[in-house]
């Protein structure tokens, strides 16, 4: 049976990387994998959405509505957006921030009010403020590997494999954060 997670957010988020070392992660543990990226105006604060699909033979890495046991989302209003291609049963582990859409910004609407709460209706919901944990780690910019923290915490895969993914993933130079910012992630997951 294949792994499907959806990770949802805004251009530069670093939900790119995030998807990255969940590939890598799966790769390492033996499994077939399949990465898709969709980007809209990423480079503009629009949406990002990446699909990654692991087991034991995956055709396409392509999530369908109803299909994603996991979405890892950055922003509220993406993980709102993105709930329909979870399945009956699957997880939300949501980045408890607003980011607001050129229309807030511009005041043609307001930022929807109640997602966290219409989401829990709907799923099992883990909801954090990953930006004020990833400021405990030491920067702003560690919010995706907090969130990866939490991720690897609710899944059947070794810690140490996630730990050595990371090593071999993020620039040395970014290292040492992001190895706390997944360590606080984790202790929060679960």
């Amino acid at each position: 049976m294949n792994t499907s997670v959806m990770i949802v957010g805004v251009g530069g988020q670093g939900t790119l990387l995030a998807s990255r070392i969940l590939g890598n992660v799966a790769i390492k543990c033996g499994y077939d994998v399949k990465v898709s990226e969709v980007h809209g105006m990423s480079q503009r604060g629009g949406s990002v959405v990446t699909y990654v699909k692991y087991g034991k033979v995956v055709s396409s890495p392509i999530i369908d509505k109803g299909e994603a046991d996991v979405i890892l989302a950055f922003e509220k209003l993406e993980a709102i957006r993105a709930l329909p291609f979870l399945k009956i049963g699957g997880k939300i582990i949501l980045n408890n921030r607003e980011i607001a859409p050129m229309p807030v910004i511009t005041g043609a609407c307001e930022y929807p009010q109640g997602i966290v709460k219409e989401l829990s209706s709907k799923a099992s919901v883990t909801s954090l403020d990953a930006l004020n944990i990833s400021l405990e780690a030491g920067s702003i910019k560690a919010v995706n590997v907090v969130l990866i923290g939490v991720l690897a915490k609710t899944m059947s895969i070794e810690k140490q494999v996630w730990l050595e993914v990371i090593k071999e993933t993020v620039p040395p130079k970014f290292l040492e954060l992001n190895l706390k910012a997944f360590e606080l992630g984790y202790s929060y997951g679960g």
